[in-house]
């Protein structure tokens, strides 16, 4: 079993100071639970938006989305992205080895 994080990262509509990315979830999963926890984050996911009044997802891969969300007065571009733990150095014989 993998570990995972669902990542979100703001791409249009944002200033410059809330450009960071967000980890949205981490869990411990197959390939097919993590795809679908990144669908789930793709369908729900609101970044600062009081109410979601569009919603479009467009599917870049199996493992990364771009949402267009629109506000009444705001539209962000988010990427939405999976990814797979490779290596972590807190394990002392890594099984994540790339």
């Amino acid at each position: 079993m993998s570990r995972w994080i669902v990542l979100a990262i703001p791409v249009d509509g944002v200033g410059e100071t809330d450009r960071d990315a967000r980890t949205l979830a981490e869990f411990d999963g197959s390939a097919v639970e993590a795809e679908s926890a990144l669908l789930e984050a793709a369908n729900t996911y609101e970044h600062r938006l009081w109410t979601v009044m569009r919603r479009e997802i467009f599917k870049c891969s199996s493992r990364s989305y771009f949402l267009r969300i629109h506000g009444r007065m705001d539209t962000y571009g988010i990427v939405l992205q999976l990814a797979e733990l490779v290596h972590d150095t807190a394990e002392s014989t890594s099984k994540y080895s790339a």
